[in-house]
């Protein structure tokens, strides 16, 4: 494709020492503009170091922490909970993912990842991989998972609803129009943007316009398309931070699990000057010949992201 995207301007953005911070969406809460990636912290090499990474994180002013139910069968919940013992809990905005498609996998799910967690409540519970055309029917339908986040909801358990996926726009598009079909208002959408996105099945040309439209908070992922796109060797890893910090993202999700990927994480926040319009075109046409088939989003062409398509039984 070539460079004929609409340019999306990001955020209002304020900083608050190195870092900086946005509002997600109709819900008016701030949040960092870096989020913890939770499947990462699972990866990291200890418990204790897990938990030093995640601490470091929030001293340093990341407020957003994502994780999901299934990550690392749950060891991603377990170690951020134990991060956010002592007083690091009221620090942060906390977001897991549940998996259930049915009302009682779903119910189930939440109360797990609230055990996991420590917490009472999550800031933000959203459906996990929502990756096939038939999954908003699934979660929407009379004993669907929507049904549970509703009572976790009416129960103090959860505050604010949205829902994640990363293979095909289209998707997401239906999600949106289920969701509407049933008086049902996101408060946020995850999807992966990023340098390479915009030429191939691309979120930021279909979704995000439609998500802004709505005051849904748009939840960036796959910045670097877990590494693959740093392969490439046309973009680097503070360039990929760059381009989605550009986009009108709330928060810019990453996997860090390293304190020198913190680090980095940390530097691209520092240094970031909203790209140009001109800028934005000079990347996209970088890395539209890798870009063009997917090859390095493999995510949206190869079924290595997908979770629960090795484990239906995640659905219900």
């Amino acid at each position: 494709m070539g460079d004929d995207a609409t340019v999306l301007p990001p955020l209002p953005t304020t900083r608050k020492g190195d870092m900086l911070y946005r509002t997600l969406g109709r819900t008016g809460e701030s949040v960092s503009v870096i989020g913890v990636g939770g499947f990462h912290i699972g990866q990291v090499e200890s418990d204790d170091e897990a938990v030093r990474l995640v601490r470091s994180a929030v001293d340093r002013g990341i407020t957003f922490m994502d994780n999901s139910w299934d990550y690392l069968g749950g060891g991603s919940e377990q170690r951020m909970g134990q991060a956010l013992r002592d007083g690091y809990r009221a620090k942060v905005f906390l977001m897991t993912k549940i998996d259930g498609r049915t009302k009682a996998a779903a119910a189930k799910q939440i109360d797990e990842s609230l055990a996991r967690l420590q917490t009472d409540h999550l800031d933000l519970l959203q459906h996990h991989e929502v990756i096939r055309l038939e999954d908003p029917d699934r979660i929407f339908a009379d004993d669907g998972a929507q049904q549970a986040i509703r009572e976790a909801q009416r129960a103090g358990k959860v505050r604010y609803v949205g829902f994640t996926g990363h293979k095909d726009p289209l998707v997401h598009l239906r999600m949106l129009e289920i969701a509407d079909a049933h008086g049902v208002q996101f408060d946020t959408v995850q999807m992966p943007l990023n340098v390479m996105d915009t030429h191939f099945r691309s979120f930021e040309r279909q979704v995000v316009p439609v998500a802004l439209r709505k005051h849904i908070g748009v939840l960036g992922m796959k910045s670097m398309g877990d590494k693959v796109i740093l392969e490439s060797k046309v973009v680097t890893a503070i360039e990929c931070l760059h381009y989605a910090m550009s986009l009108p993202t709330s928060v810019v999700i990453t996997g860090i699990e390293r304190m020198e990927i913190l680090d980095q994480a940390i530097e691209a926040v520092r240094t970031f000057k909203p790209l140009t319009a001109a800028q934005m075109a000079a990347l996209r046409a970088r890395t539209a010949a890798a870009a063009a088939d997917g090859r390095y989003e493999l995510f949206k062409t190869t079924p290595r992201f997908d979770s629960t398509a090795k484990h239906p039984e995640w659905l219900g």
